[in-house]
């Protein structure tokens, strides 16, 4: 099996978590042959020389164009504020590197649309680093839902929410902040992994602005043509249980935290619990995309099958029109 030389574009707190992951896989059996931590680049080469060091990465650049020109990277990891992903993934691609791109996406969907349109023309991987897609717990909520156990789903509810205002990024119009496109992301793909793709006949939605204008407080309602109703809730102000739940006609089930499910729980229509699945043990969650990049890259392919670009244009497409129906703009969309 070829190795695949993985670099982190960016020096934040979620290039950490990578970088953490990406050591771990390193002294795993069962990823060491297949990924590597190599590079890693920032603005400040003095910070980027500091990252390498403490995660004994071999490179470190003190700018993304450098990092973009090593002919040794083969995967880049793109964990910067969402308004830069599209640039940034587009002159990693142009440059032959394959691209994982944290969520959101992009700002937008024209962002989103400009970025597939360089993977089909360069032929390089472009996949979107939404862990929830690509982790076990996906496929075991699909197993206990086709079961029957619960009868037919009729309704699904998710929330996350934490309070990050204390964060730039977080709270910055020009840097793409707000709840939605940071923590509203995951209840909606939650409720859209459930929901396979179904088209939604309307949506009503509600938003509460942050005194920079980002969004602070959303709360959003999917009918969907089949007749399911679903619910979202995502906030930076306040914590709350980040639960997710599937209500169907003889039973239910809940999954605790939905941004990395750890357990899911089954209840019959008497609110009995008739079932309870831990989720395998992780390194950190995050290999499980590291793993489908790498090896899509490997099979020849530009897409993951976990998160394929018309599920990510999608996704992107659906934000876009809750912050249409708010009045809510980026400065740079303007």
């Amino acid at each position: 099996m070829a190795q695949v030389n993985v670099a982190i574009l960016g020096a934040g707190r979620i290039a950490r978590s990578m970088a953490d992951t990406l050591v771990k896989m390193a002294a795993d059996p069962r990823y060491a042959d297949l990924v590597a931590p190599y590079a890693v680049a920032a603005r400040d080469g003095e910070r980027a020389a500091a990252f390498a060091a403490q995660y004994g990465f071999p490179v470190s650049y003190g700018s993304y164009e450098e990092l973009a020109a090593d002919p040794n990277v083969d995967l880049v990891y793109i964990a910067t504020p969402h308004n830069l992903h599209a640039e940034q993934a587009m002159l990693c691609m142009r440059a032959g590197k394959g691209v994982l791109v944290e969520k959101a996406f992009g700002a937008n969907a024209a962002q989103t649309r400009a970025m597939l349109n360089v993977s089909r023309e360069t032929g390089m991987l472009c996949a979107e680093a939404i862990w929830t897609r690509y982790m076990p717990s996906r496929m075991m909520i699909d197993d206990i839902i086709a079961s029957g156990v619960i009868g037919e789903v009729t309704a699904i509810n998710a929330n996350l929410c934490y309070p990050t205002t204390a964060k730039a990024r977080i709270t910055d119009p020009a840097l793409a902040g707000g709840a939605l496109l940071d923590v509203g992301v995951y209840p909606i793909n939650f409720i859209d992994m459930i929901m396979h793709n179904a088209p939604i006949a309307r949506m009503e939605s509600s938003m509460q602005p942050y005194e920079t204008g980002v969004d602070a407080y959303d709360s959003m309602t999917f009918h969907y043509e089949n007749g399911v109703v679903a619910t979202a809730q995502s906030s930076i102000l306040c914590h709350s249980d980040r639960m997710g739940a599937v209500w169907g006609t003889d039973g239910y089930l809940t999954c605790e935290n939905i941004n990395n499910v750890a357990s899911i729980d089954v209840y019959d229509g008497n609110h009995q619990v008739k079932a309870h699945y831990d989720v395998p043990p992780q390194l950190t969650g995050y290999e499980y995309e590291v793993v489908a990049s790498a090896q899509t890259m490997l099979d020849g392919h530009r897409e993951c099958e976990a998160m394929p670009h018309a599920d990510t244009l999608r996704i992107m497409e659906l934000m876009d029109s809750l912050r249409a129906d708010w009045g809510l703009t980026y400065p740079f969309e303007v």
